[in-house]
């Protein structure tokens, strides 16, 4: 696997390439980074596909943008970067917030994806009320940070209750965290927008971006095809990556 850089939209972004056939490009998740899908894509690669893995603009070793983007922002740096190395048509995998940019991008050059892949996708936004007591909590806690071990109590409540990644989350990167939960991320009805091929691939015992998320996205998506792993949570790149990249290659064409 070669690790390479490449300045796009100004910034030094750094990716991993293996494999030569079928251009396929994996998005990971918010907070993660490129390697944590490496042994995934030596499966993959061994199977005759071209993996491609960028860390994404403010993650891994590539660099934070200037402001604060937005979802479109990320598709549009998608299309630049496979610009860049000559990539044409490909397919394209997102994993929990990558699976929202894959989607998005999906809806927003259709002709250039030849199947989108959902994996434990955060691809819509859920309910404003869930969104409304964030807010209302989180302003809340504020009152109590005179007490020892506030931050602390602070992050288990982000983790655990709200299962937020806003704590982890600072500077730049923070009002892009709130920018894409609070305005960005797209409604559950323009799911059904997406006409590509789409194949939903879903850990049984995800509690992240639970099992009900992954049925009404298959709703949603016309002809889409849901597998669901049964021994994997939301990390199956990790929990069973074997059985994760079996059901990939399946579905290359």
């Amino acid at each position: 696997m070669k690790e390479e850089n490449i300045v796009v939209k100004d910034l030094n972004i750094n990716y991993l390439k293996t494999g030569e056939g079928k251009p396929f490009l994996i998005l990971h998740g918010w907070g993660s980074r490129k390697e944590k899908w490496q042994y995934v894509a030596d499966i993959l690669a061994e199977k005759g596909i071209n993996v491609i893995i960028p860390d994404l603009p403010g993650f891994g070793k590539s660099e934070q943008p200037k402001i604060a983007w937005s979802l479109d922002n990320y598709c549009d740096f998608i299309v630049d970067f496979v610009n860049k190395i000559g990539v044409d048509k490909f397919y394209i995998l997102g994993h929990s917030f990558g699976g929202a940019i894959a989607a998005k991008c999906d809806l927003r050059f259709p002709e250039r994806i030849e199947k989108l892949f959902l994996v434990g996708a955060a691809c819509y936004r859920r309910r404003l009320f869930k969104t409304r007591i964030f807010y209302i909590v989180s302003k809340a806690l504020k009152i109590f940070s005179f007490i020892p071990g506030y931050f602390y109590l602070k992050k288990i409540f982000y983790r655990f209750i709200v299962k937020s990644d806003y704590i982890s989350t600072k500077g730049i990167m923070r009002e892009i965290y709130l920018q894409l939960v609070n305005k960005d991320y797209p409604s559950e009805s323009i799911l059904s927008q997406i006409k590509d091929p789409t194949i939903i691939i879903w850990g049984e015992k995800d509690r992240i971006t639970p099992m009900k998320d992954a049925l009404l996205i298959n709703k949603k998506i016309k002809g889409s095809i849901l597998e669901i792993l049964k021994k994997s949570g939301h990390s199956s790149y990790s929990d069973c990556p074997e059985e994760l990249a079996k059901i990939i290659i399946k579905h290359i064409d």
